[in-house]
């Protein structure tokens, strides 16, 4: 479990989410935790920091980080044998990582060292903007449709079944086919398990695909023969 804790600004940090991964709580019932502690806490601001970060929507959610005396705290209100062995960890984890900050702190003595202190840092910085540019492209890489962008999809499947009805002539029969017919090549296409799993992206490209869209061979002799049949009946 040394994922427990983290390096941030040299400091060994803990986060709110790992607290309610690693305790198997709910996440805003460790943040409501963290709130009522500030009154009490003196020097609150110097234990835990607030941030805003993205989930895996790419939507901006509150976390808070939180230091050695800060997790120490707030897990002092965690009972039970189950957290306990939640609280060795953490402070395992936090022994390994302060033990590895100071492992990792030189103090410069020499123009070179202060050199590539200096060119490590700016590398450092490059990764870092780096994995955010990454991080970012993939957010909007997967990003999916609103719910207002879903209407519409559904709103244009709704019109192209109806125009190709109003076209042939098809009845009631017919329409139920072209809209499974319609609805399983834009799954297939966009490889969705449903229309609201559309991405983002690909929203101007599905709109395209159904205006477009006319319906499959075995579609249309699967109508031909019920408008036979109908016929037949009549």
């Amino acid at each position: 479990m040394t994922d427990l804790v983290i390096m941030k600004d040299r400091q060994a940090v803990t986060s709110s989410l790992q607290v309610a991964e690693a305790f198997e709580k709910k996440h805003r019932n460790i943040l409501r935790d963290i709130d009522l502690l500030k009154k009490d806490v003196l020097n609150f601001e110097q234990m835990f920091s607030e941030v805003n970060e993205p989930d895996s929507y790419g939507r901006n959610r509150r976390v808070i980080y939180m230091s050695r005396d800060g997790f120490t705290i707030l897990a002092m209100g965690f009972t039970g044998k189950k957290a306990l062995q939640f609280k060795l960890n953490y402070i395992e984890a936090f022994n390994q990582m302060e033990e590895h900050i100071k492992q990792q702190i030189q103090i410069p003595t020499t123009p070179r060292e202060l050199a590539r202190i200096a060119l490590a840092a700016s590398e450092e910085t490059n990764q870092r903007v780096d994995n955010i540019d990454d991080r970012l492209t993939d957010i909007e890489e997967n990003k999916l449709i609103t719910t207002e962008d879903k209407g519409t999809v559904d709103r244009r499947v709704r019109k192209k079944v109806y125009q190709i009805c109003k076209e042939h002539h098809f009845g009631q029969d017919a329409k139920s086919m072209l809209f499974q017919d319609l609805g399983s090549s834009i799954k297939q296409l966009f490889q969705v398990p449903n229309r609201g799993r559309i991405k983002d992206k690909d929203f101007d490209r599905v709109l395209e695909f159904i205006d477009s869209w006319q319906p499959s061979s075995v579609t249309k002799e699967q109508i031909k023969q019920i408008e036979l049949d109908f016929d037949d009946i009549a």
